[in-house]
């Protein structure tokens, strides 16, 4: 089963953005890379959040049935015609789901754009299986992305990498991996556009820190949530003098 939660503010913004050709090639390069984290996903149960449709589609044939779910006061986001998916809109504080349903989260437009991250954290992890996956994609607070705001990477607040990941941590998640992506200028020049594969390889070699999106993979740390267990108090007698 694969689903999408929106939350962003600004989801028309996001669906001008993904339908120009600057969007069709930013969200080329993040399938790449997607891709390259989650070959697969047969027989799963993936949840995006976020502005997540033009990813979702990496394991939409995959999965048993797609959901979009966008905040109630966006409405519900549509599939294209003729694809056999749902759609229906939610609070990001109360995810509809039952506890420990989702193999898969996927994040895009989410994180950054929620009204207040950790209770989307919370949510998060009750719905997430403890043997599940967190795949988080955010604006990175030192790339060039998240200062234009003709694009939904500069809405919302950018995390660098240590931000993201005490964040996680705050959360009960443990970070597995981490990648980047889009060192191309937010640009609407075709020559930029056309020369994306070089921007991204020379950025990957010469620049990592400066990447447009950063990529972090997370999982439940079941332990860190567990309770300690309580030590026995040792019971102290005094013996008052006669």
């Amino acid at each position: 089963m694969l689903y999408a939660v929106g939350m962003t503010a600004d989801a028309h913004l996001a669906a001008e953005f993904y339908g120009s050709a600057r969007g069709a090639v930013t969200a080329r390069i993040l399938r790449e890379r997607l891709l390259a984290m989650w070959p697969a996903a047969t027989g799963q149960s993936v949840l995006g959040i976020g502005y997540a449709m033009p990813y979702l589609r990496l394991w939409r044939d995959q999965a048993t049935r797609c959901i979009a779910l966008t905040p109630a006061q966006m409405g519900a986001a549509r599939w294209p015609a003729g694809v056999p998916n749902l759609s229906c809109a939610a609070e990001e504080d109360c995810l509809p789901f039952a506890d420990l349903t989702f193999d898969r989260i996927l994040m895009v437009h989410g994180l950054e754009m929620a009204e207040n991250a950790r209770r989307l954290l919370r949510e998060v992890w009750r719905v997430l299986k403890d043997d599940g996956r967190l795949l988080i994609i955010a604006p990175n607070r030192a790339g060039m992305w998240a200062y234009r705001e003709n694009t939904p990477f500069g809405h919302g607040l950018p995390y660098s990498t240590g931000q993201l990941g005490r964040l996680l941590a705050s959360g009960l998640f443990r970070v597995e991996r981490r990648d980047a992506a889009l060192w191309m200028p937010p640009s609407r020049v075709r020559i930029v556009l056309r020369s994306a594969p070089l921007f991204e390889r020379a950025g990957r070699r010469m620049a990592p820190g400066f990447a447009g999106v950063t990529l972090t993979e997370a999982v439940k740390d079941v332990y860190a949530a567990m309770p300690v267990r309580a030590v026995p108090r040792r019971r102290l007698v005094l013996a008052e003098a006669a």
